[in-house]
């Protein structure tokens, strides 16, 4: 029996993600959210994304740095977006307005994914758009929106992805981000290929976290125990007791304990086993060393001890995190969502919708020799 042959595919159309811009933004966060998308382009052959900039009026606005972005459309542009993402920098209390909170909030009732860089999940939060979301922003912030917004769930990670939101931390963490998007949309060979060309020899994974530093949790009113904590991180592989920890800071062993459970909500030894594990997720990522080596280089006694306090701590054995496999996590149940009732703004719209820019990024890059180097499925 003969089948007729099946007509090739459609590639799907491209996905189009707008950028709003806040008063301040971090354009190197800007940058890191969208080069992946072009170098997507690029390495693909064809427009898989188009994105364009978006501010209250489309007039230019300041980043971080003083230089001024102009962007492609005010947010009275009609624009069919599939997603929708916040770049945030320095005050984003001061920078998100009412404009950007009722823009936010219709584009949420259309159905859109939003996602914020940097400090861009201050306007989402804001807007009621984080409640019950598990939710990354840049350290500085961190402590700010936990009071602000304790609907929200705040993580430490790099960034996260929760449902129909995806919010990341500052720097080169929407780089991150979008590789670990573009790698789901588009296949692990796409992410790995934007990876090369941006010299990036590791992909960080969601579970990977940021590096607040402690002054930054506990303020200067703890010389203490911010000496106790360097202690311990310098002498990762052979942990010091903590009767010993105490003596060096002249106090006692229950005195460091409750300077622990108040400042940091857990007991030393559980503090000390932290910094342990995180050192050998970096080991075991970054490096090749066996598994006995990691877990003799983070103070460990036994490869069995090791592996059952790693899997109780990261919810996997060291082996999978050599792996690269990914641990489940269960979706956290959506809140009923208070504030921000605010009635839906009309906005006269502009008569032209203007031009992605992606498209003549692309049309550049056909001389480039990565040029269509990854081959896509559809």
């Amino acid at each position: 029996m003969t089948t007729s042959p099946q007509p090739p595919q459609k590639p799907a159309a491209p996905q189009a993600i707008g950028f709003l811009l806040l008063e301040n933004f971090t354009l190197f966060s800007l940058a890191s959210a969208i080069e992946p998308l072009r170098m997507a382009n690029q390495l693909a052959g064809r427009e898989l994304y188009r994105w364009f900039t978006l501010s209250i009026d489309g007039d230019p606005i300041s980043a971080s740095d003083g230089l001024k972005v102009t962007p492609d459309a005010a947010i009275t542009v009609p624009l069919a977006l599939d997603m929708v993402v916040v770049c945030g920098g320095v005050g984003p209390a001061r920078a998100v307005q009412r404009e950007h909170v009722v823009w936010l909030q219709g584009q949420a009732r259309l159905s859109r994914r939003l996602g914020g860089i940097c400090t861009g999940s201050w306007a989402l939060a804001k807007a009621g758009l984080l409640d019950g979301y598990e939710t990354s922003v840049h350290w500085e912030c961190l402590a700010a929106m936990q009071e602000s917004f304790p609907r929200a769930v705040l993580t430490t990670r790099l960034f996260t992805i929760d449902r129909e939101r995806a919010t990341s931390s500052g720097g080169i963490a929407p780089l991150d981000m979008m590789l670990t998007l573009i790698g789901r949309d588009h296949g692990r060979e796409l992410a790995a290929g934007i990876s090369e060309m941006f010299i990036c020899d590791r992909v960080r994974g969601e579970q990977d976290l940021q590096r607040v530093p402690l002054k930054h949790i506990l303020g200067t009113t703890q010389p203490k125990l911010l000496e106790i904590v360097g202690l311990m991180e310098a002498n990762l592989e052979e942990p010091i007791a903590l009767e010993e920890l105490a003596a060096y800071v002249d106090v006692s062993r229950r005195q460091l304990e409750r300077l622990f459970q108040r400042y940091l909500l857990c007991s030393p030894s559980r503090y000390y086993l932290k910094l342990r594990l995180t050192r050998a997720r970096q080991l075991l990522k970054q490096t090749s060393i066996s598994i006995i080596d990691v877990a003799s280089a983070c103070g460990f006694v036994s490869t069995p001890h090791f592996s059952k306090c790693y899997r109780e701590f990261f919810g996997r054995p060291p082996r999978d995190e050599r792996l690269g496999t990914s641990p489940v996590r269960s979706p956290v149940p959506p809140c009923e969502r208070e504030g921000a009732n605010l009635e839906l703004l009309t906005f006269e719209p502009y008569p032209v919708e203007p031009v992605s820019s992606a498209i003549m990024a692309l049309d550049q890059a056909r001389g480039e020799p990565t040029y269509a180097s990854v081959l896509l499925r559809s």
